[in-house]
């Protein structure tokens, strides 16, 4: 750090490019923060003391265990991109709860956060705290998906195993429209850009459904010809292009990822083609009277994580096979990039990855944050090498709660990543290091039940810790010296030095 500020301070090191060598290397040191701990009120079936979370001491690791965001598991997270304040959690237990993440008030201190509003499942009569007036209007099955309106954060929407996609009002926690799907629902995008408000929904059913939100109602679908006969079961996976607003990816159960421009009667644009390393010469995929080759795939596996860079360059796909795969957005080329065999991707529901935010590391470095079943892989986007392993996530079975009261025991696995920038939310152009109210970093959702919290080891009380505990250790070893030394003088009569 020293010859850097030397050479910012000297003018040799432009204040761009000292930001990008700090960030980048905060990038690659985040750690657990096991003083952040969320408590969405549920207790334990077997906790007849009736404790409560504020009498359990942070280092017991029992009264850990006993607290749950959602104790039958956490299946998806949202974080509204303007101020990165709320944040909210869907269960596979149906509820939705959200919490305002400014409730500590000094993030280098320990915090308890709990739930600011919940809605319970439809139909059940919750004692969470502080339920919402809009529990009839919830959902009946599991949470499969949560995302903020990109331009509000007064509004996010969620979908769920109930075939319904719903919007929300944050403020109120309460229900502003309900769409039916006519098919189980895995995940849903809108775009960032658009300014059309449609809200691409992959579904059981192999069309990708279109929801506008101006009119309320389901208004195209997206099916390729090679998807008439059924063959190419659900799509578990859509992604609007951050570049370009029309633009939509969407990867399915038979491998492929296919590329929409929903201004078209026949949208399809392309289909990526794991074997395609050169691409299209001209960089336009949507050249009139260019037919996709309907038989390319992406992977040899079911295709259920797509993620874009910030600024549409890469389109990066992950799936069953157990690989991940960069493409050139441009030219729909695989880049080849090689993230080695630690790959572990084999649950059905959707998979939520990202790259890090342009700017943060220098062009062509950007990170990519992977949930890798058990643990988070923060690798290099371009040459596929690992950075860091985010491990420490409790046990590898956990038992969860059941809507009827009981429990079960399943296996603990990352569901959810959400990014929250010093500066704010998503697309904050800042390192995640702490906000001035609350904690920066990566959030992520377990089925544990657990929504655990990853942050930068930043220079500062610690490192001057360790470098005391360093210059003590040095002193003592000077101090054992001089002894030995005249220990030696006094017995030989003549000065004797040991280096």
């Amino acid at each position: 750090m020293n010859p850097l500020l030397f050479e910012r301070s000297s003018g040799s090191l432009g204040p761009n490019e000292f930001a990008r060598i700090q960030t980048a290397s905060l990038l690659g040191s985040f750690a657990a923060a096991l003083r952040f701990r969320f408590d969405g009120g549920e207790r334990a079936v077997s906790d007849t003391a009736g404790r409560r979370s504020d009498d359990l001491g942070s280092g017991d690791e029992a009264s850990r265990a006993s607290l749950w965001a959602h104790q039958a598991g956490v299946s998806a997270l949202a974080l509204e991109r303007f101020d990165g304040r709320i944040m909210v959690s869907g269960g596979s237990d149906a509820t939705i709860k959200l919490w305002d993440l400014e409730q500590c008030p000094n993030p280098s201190q320990s915090h308890i956060y709990r739930p600011v509003s919940v809605v319970p499942r439809a139909g059940s009569d919750s004692s969470s705290p502080r339920p919402s007036s809009a529990s009839a209007a919830g959902h009946r099955f599991g949470i499969t998906h949560l995302s903020f309106y990109p331009f509000d954060s007064a509004a996010f929407l969620s979908c769920s195993h109930d075939q319904t996609l719903k919007l929300w009002s944050t403020e109120r926690a309460s229900v502003f429209g309900s769409f039916a799907l006519g098919a189980r629902a895995y995940t849903h995008a809108i775009s960032p850009i658009a300014s059309h408000l449609l809200v691409a929904c992959g579904t059981q059913h192999p069309a990708v459904r279109l929801v506008d939100l101006r009119s309320s109602a389901a208004v195209q679908s997206l099916v390729s010809p090679g998807q008439l006969g059924g063959s190419a079961g659900a799509t578990l996976a859509v992604a609007w292009s951050p570049a370009h607003e029309h633009v939509l990816a969407a990867g399915s159960v038979d491998g492929a990822v296919r590329i929409w421009d929903v201004r078209k009667s026949n949208g399809l644009v392309a289909l990526l083609d794991q074997e395609d390393i050169i691409g299209l010469a001209d960089g336009e995929m949507s050249l009139p009277g260019r037919t996709p080759r309907l038989a390319a795939k992406a992977h040899a596996g079911p295709v259920n994580g797509l993620a874009w860079t910030d600024d549409g360059a890469y389109l990066i796909s992950a799936g069953h096979d157990r690989r991940i795969r960069v493409w050139d957005a441009a030219t729909g080329a695989n880049t080849l990039a090689n993230f080695g065999p630690s790959i572990r991707n084999s649950q059905l529901s959707t998979l939520t990855m990202f790259a890090s935010p342009i700017g943060l590391t220098p062009p062509g470095s950007e990170l990519l944050f992977f949930p890798n079943e058990t643990e988070i892989l923060v690798m290099d986007l371009h040459e596929g090498s690992i950075v860091t392993r985010l491990r420490g996530m409790g046990p590898a079975v956990a038992s969860v709660g059941t809507q009827r009261g009981g429990e079960r025991t399943i296996r603990n696995c990352v569901t959810s990543l959400v990014w929250r920038g010093a500066g704010g939310g998503g697309s904050s152009s800042g390192v995640a290091m702490g906000g001035s109210n609350a904690a920066g970093g990566v959030f992520s959702g377990h089925l544990d039940g657990q929504i655990r919290v990853w942050l930068p080891q930043l220079e500062g009380a610690d490192g001057e810790a360790e470098d005391n505990s360093a210059e003590d250790a040095y002193g003592a070893k000077s101090k054992k010296r001089k002894a030995l030394d005249d220990a030696f003088r006094s017995l030989m009569g003549k000065q004797v030095t040991f280096s």
